[in-house]
C-alpha cells in the first residue's frame, strides 16, 4: 500500500479555554470536485466552535423544549440594495426619470404588474405576496435585516432562533442555524464583502450560535482536519471505514482523553449521513435542471467595464445551486438558512456597478429564475407550508435614476417579497408614495419582520410562559407586531 495511505486520518485538538475540543472535517479537493461540477464544498465548517459545543448548547437549552415548530424560515439576502422600482413597484405613471428603466409587465393577480426581468415569478405571484411600503430606515450598506444592531443586539436573527430552539436538531443532528454563501457551492467563488456586512456574528449570545457554513471558512477547517486521499473519495465506502476506523479508535482509548458524551454524539452525527444533506448531485438530474442559473446568460458576454463583472459571474452560476441546497437543508432539519448572493444588487452605473438596465439582466434574470424554481419545487414537494422564504436586502435605490443610469442608496422603501410557511399568500400589502420613495400606508419594519419570522418558527405562546430567555431574544420575538396582513 502506499505510503500516503497507510494513515487516511490525521487527528488534532484545539485547546479552548483549558477544554479539548473535538471535532470532524471531510477535506475535499478540487481535482475530485470538478469533476461534480454543480457542487464544490471546500469542507463542512461549524462557525466559530466544533460541534461537540453546539451540541452542548442544546442540552442546556432541554427546558425550553417544544419551542420549535417543524419549520425552516430561509432568508435569501440580496446584497447590495435591490431597487423598488425594477423588481415590485415599477410606477409607470410616474415620471421618465423616476419610473422603472426597464418597464414592467402583467402578473398573475390583476392589476399587479412587476420589472419585465421577472417574468417567471409574474405567473406565480398568487403563491407569493410582496410588501411595497418596507422600509430598512437606513441607506447603509451592511447586512441589518439579518444583523441589527438596533433591533437584534447585534447578533445574527438566526442565532436568536437558535438560542431558543437549541444549536442542532434533536433528531436529525443538523445545526439549526446555516449560512449559505456562494462558495458552499463553488470554491472558485469570491469571498463575501464581510466588511460591508457581517452575517455570523451573535454579539450577547455567544459563539455557540454561529451558523453552520458548509464553505470551509469557519475555525473548524482550523481546529480539526480529516483527510482522506483525494483519490479514494469516490468511493464512499473508503470514507466510511476511515471513520469507522476513528471510532474504534476513540473507543479503544487510544486517543489521549478519549471523547465526552458530546464529542461522541458529534462522531455519530457526521457518520450518521448529515454531510449527505450538503451534497445536491444527490437529487434527480430533472431538478438540478430545474434549479440550474448558469445557463441563462453567456458570462463572457458580461462587460469587464465593471469592477464587479466577477461577482456578477458568481452570481448567474451558483445562485440556484444555493436555493436547491437550502430547501435539501430544510428538508433534514435546519430551522433558519441564511442565504446571501453576491454584492451585486448595487447598480450605481459607477467603476463597479452596472446600470439599472443591464445589472438587471446580470442579476434580476437569475434570481427570477431561482426563486420561481424554488416554489414550484416546494409546492411539487408539498413543502409551502414547512417552508418560509424571505427576500429582501439592505435598502432600496433612489427614486431619481442618476446622470449614469443608476440609482443610488436609499432607506426609505425596499422590496421585500414572503412566500410559504402557511402565511397568506398572494397579496400586496401596503403602498409607497408617488415616487416610490417611502411608505404611503401599512408601514412595514425590520422589528415587523423579525416578528413575523419568530412567529412562524418558534411557538411564541410557549415563548411568553418560559422563563430563563434572554432579553435581547424576548425583543427580537415580541419587539413588534408581525404583519398582520400575513398572519
Amino acid at each position: 500500500m502506499p505510503e500516503r495511505l497507510k494513515k487516511p486520518l490525521i487527528y488534532k485538538s484545539n485547546v479552548r479555554n483549558n477544554e479539548k475540543s473535538y471535532s470532524l472535517m471531510t477535506k475535499f479537493t478540487d481535482s475530485y470536485l470538478g469533476r461534480r461540477d454543480f457542487l464544490r464544498v471546500g469542507s463542512l465548517g461549524l462557525g466559530g466552535l466544533s460541534l461537540p459545543d453546539f451540541l452542548r448548547a442544546e442540552e442546556a437549552l432541554k427546558t425550553v423544549g417544544g419551542i420549535a415548530k417543524d419549520k425552516t424560515v430561509i432568508f435569501l439576502f440580496m446584497h447590495g440594495g435591490p431597487s423598488q422600482f425594477e423588481t415590485f413597484d415599477p410606477k409607470m405613471d410616474a415620471p421618465s426619470n423616476i419610473h422603472s428603466a426597464t418597464g414592467e409587465i402583467k402578473t398573475k393577480i390583476p392589476g399587479i404588474t412587476f420589472g419585465p426581468t421577472f417574468e417567471k415569478l409574474a405567473k406565480l405571484n398568487d403563491k407569493f405576496s410582496i410588501v411595497r411600503s418596507f422600509t430598512t430606515q437606513s441607506a447603509a450598506h451592511d447586512s441589518k435585516p439579518i444583523v441589527s444592531k438596533e433591533y437584534s443586539s447585534g447578533a445574527q436573527i438566526g442565532a436568536h432562533y437558535a438560542k431558543v430552539a437549541g444549536a442542532s436538531h434533536p433528531q436529525f443532528g443538523m445545526p439549526r442555524n446555516v449560512w449559505l454563501h456562494p462558495q458552499a457551492v463553488d470554491a472558485g467563488a469570491t469571498d463575501p464583502i464581510m466588511k460591508l456586512g457581517k452575517f455570523d456574528v451573535t454579539g450577547p449570545l455567544g459563539p455557540a450560535y454561529e451558523p453552520f457554513q458548509p464553505s470551509g471558512k469557519s475555525d473548524l477547517r482550523r481546529d480539526m482536519q480529516l483527510t482522506i486521499d483525494p483519490d479514494r473519495l469516490g468511493d464512499r465506502r473508503t470514507l466510511l471505514t476511515s471513520l469507522n476506523h476513528f471510532r474504534r479508535t476513540v473507543e479503544s482509548g487510544k486517543v489521549t482523553g478519549g471523547l465526552d458524551k458530546f464529542q461522541s454524539q458529534a462522531l455519530e452525527t457526521l457518520t450518521g449521513g448529515i454531510s449527505d444533506a450538503f451534497d445536491i448531485t444527490g437529487e434527480e438530474a430533472s431538478v438540478i435542471d430545474r434549479y440550474d442559473t448558469s445557463k441563462l446568460i453567456d458570462v463572457s458576454r458580461i462587460s469587464k467595464r465593471w469592477n464587479n463583472h466577477q461577482r456578477y459571474t458568481n452570481h448567474v452560476k451558483n445562485l440556484g445551486k444555493l436555493l436547491l441546497l437550502a430547501r435539501r437543508l430544510a428538508e433534514r432539519g435546519a430551522g433558519f438558512i441564511t442565504v446571501s448572493t453576491d454584492f451585486v444588487w448595487d447598480m450605481h452605473a459607477d467603476n463597479n456597478n452596472a446600470t439599472m438596465t443591464e445589472g438587471m439582466e446580470y442579476v434580476g434574470r437569475p434570481f427570477d429564475h431561482a426563486v420561481s424554481a424554488f416554489i414550484e419545487d416546494v409546492e411539487d414537494r408539498g413543502l409551502q407550508e414547512k417552508i418560509l422564504l424571505v427576500c429582501c436586502g439592505e435598502m432600496g435605490r433612489s427614486p431619481k435614476i442618476n446622470g449614469k443610469g443608476g440609482r443610488d442608496h436609499w432607506g426609505g422603501s425596499a422590496p421585500l417579497l414572503l412566500y410559504g410557511g402557511g402565511l397568506n399568500m398572494g397579496q400586496v400589502v401596503g403602498s409607497s408614495t408617488k415616487d416610490g420613495g417611502e411608505p404611503a400606508s401599512d408601514r412595514v419594519t425590520i422589528p415587523n419582520l423579525y416578528a413575523t419570522i419568530m412567529e412562524t418558527i418558534l411557538d411564541v405562546g410557549v415563548v411568553r410562559a418560559t422563563t430563563g430567555i434572554p432579553e435581547e431574544v424576548s425583543q427580537v420575538i415580541h419587539g413588534a407586531s408581525p404583519i398582520r396582513q400575513l398572519i
